[in-house]
């Protein structure tokens, strides 16, 4: 009975670590950034909340995504493992240049100047709001923090 939250900055390799952890151990997998759609306004987050809580209310999954403000309350406190990927902003701001040449729906060309002044601010705006929102909401959930492609190879290879 594994419920795991997988956090980090963008371009950190959240999606890729929640699709291999789910595809290694058979546990669903519930990416935030693909249940929320691009053109979706602050008006469809009921919904959201509604759709993030029906997916998480099961004994398995895999939680992929921060959206801290409006899901912790709803994941934090069924989980039973948070990883942080702490990767280094070079390395997040390389991973959202290739995902945006690479023609990914989601993370576009036109979004690639959104996405790397969020990456560049990660460190100052948003992992304090996170980090406060975790201890809200999921004070005692271990917390594992993967800093390079050699720990999360580690952890794959160990965990299970």
């Amino acid at each position: 009975m594994a419920r795991i939250i997988i956090l980090g900055c963008a371009g950190s390799g959240k999606s890729r670590l929640a699709r291999r952890l789910g595809a290694r151990d058979g546990t669903p997998v519930y990416s935030l950034d693909e249940i929320w759609q691009p053109d979706w306004g602050s008006e469809k987050t009921p919904e959201f909340r509604v759709t993030l809580a029906r997916l998480h209310a099961g004994e398995d999954w895999i939680s992929d995504g921060n959206f801290a403000a409006v899901s912790f309350d709803i994941r934090l406190p069924r989980a039973t493992l948070i990883i942080w990927l702490d990767r280094p902003r070079w390395h997040c701001a390389f991973r959202a240049i290739r995902r945006a040449l690479g023609g990914d729906h989601v993370h576009t060309l036109r979004k690639l100047p959104e996405a790397l002044a969020f990456i560049r601010n990660f460190d100052r705006i948003n992992r304090p709001r996170i980090e406060a929102l975790r201890m809200e909401h999921g004070p005692d959930v271990p917390v594992l923090r993967l800093t390079s492609d050699d720990e999360i190879a580690r952890f794959l290879s160990q965990s299970g």
